[in-house]
């Protein structure tokens, strides 16, 4: 199943049932999972692992250097898990020295054409990355997040769980879970109904959310008077909790 145009090193550890396109180029570090699928005029190098049941589709670039002046040639690595779809042209870059040492993609996570996901990121699972979202270097965004087409994401910023942003969306701050926000400076929609609803969370969580909410970016509360406020409701619900966890470990502070 691996193409006689492409260029497999002999040292790299292929599973079974792995196709491999036309013209890809796999190195000798890398480790691709049973049941992958590597499209034509892939590239993929570094110390690199992909998990299970992978599609990787043209023209992607992963586990090459990071974009990071202070880089050196360290041996860094890249981690994808299994289950992910990853379109066309997207660039993934492995981790640096500096940083974590690695880049980290969970599982069953869409990313669609044109992404590029920079050094040391950690992505969880679940998520989608519509066309051109990009992520700079140390970012995080949990589970079930949705990035919109053209979203860019400051170095170090944080995304929240079940968050989703629209189009266009630049983040300069943390986006906490659970909301709906969106715009070139960062403006806060309310929470994500829709998309909590087809995760089948319950009304009553959703009407806590919402409370939540409301107390955060609605009651003209300073942060730690709000997180103050929050807590005294978190003990109840785990979501709430979540929510102020974000909150308290937020290192550049949120999107408000």
């Amino acid at each position: 199943m691996i193409d006689p145009h492409a260029v497999v090193h002999p040292n790299a550890k292929i599973g079974t049932e792995v196709s491999v396109g036309a013209f890809s180029i796999v190195g000798p570090d890398v480790e691709l999972g049973d049941g992958t699928w590597i499209g034509p005029h892939v590239v993929i190098q570094g110390r690199t692992t992909i998990g299970k049941g992978n599609k990787i589709y043209q023209f992607c670039s992963i586990g090459d250097a990071p974009q990071h002046v202070g880089y050196k040639g360290e041996d860094t690595r890249l981690a994808i898990g299994d289950r992910n779809i990853i379109r066309e042209n997207c660039t993934i870059n492995r981790g640096t020295d500096v940083g974590r040492g690695v880049t980290t993609i969970a599982n069953d996570n869409f990313i669609m054409a044109y992404v590029h996901i920079a050094h040391d990121c950690n992505i969880g699972s679940h998520t989608i990355f519509a066309n051109c979202a990009s992520l700079a270097g140390h970012v995080e965004v949990g589970n079930y997040a949705v990035l919109g087409g053209f979203t860019l994401v400051h170095q170090f910023c944080r995304i929240g769980e079940h968050c989703i942003t629209g189009i266009g969306t630049v983040c300069l701050k943390d986006v906490p879970p659970y909301i709906v926000a969106a715009g070139n400076t960062v403006r806060p929609y309310g929470v994500n109904v829709k998309g909590l609803q087809r995760r089948n969370f319950s009304d009553q969580t959703i009407a806590e959310l919402q409370v939540a909410y409301k107390i955060v970016y609605r009651s003209n509360l300073t942060l730690r008077v709000a997180i103050e406020k929050l807590e005294q409701k978190a003990n109840c619900h785990i979501e709430v909790q979540k929510f102020v966890e974000f909150l308290k470990h937020s290192k550049r502070s949120i999107t408000r």
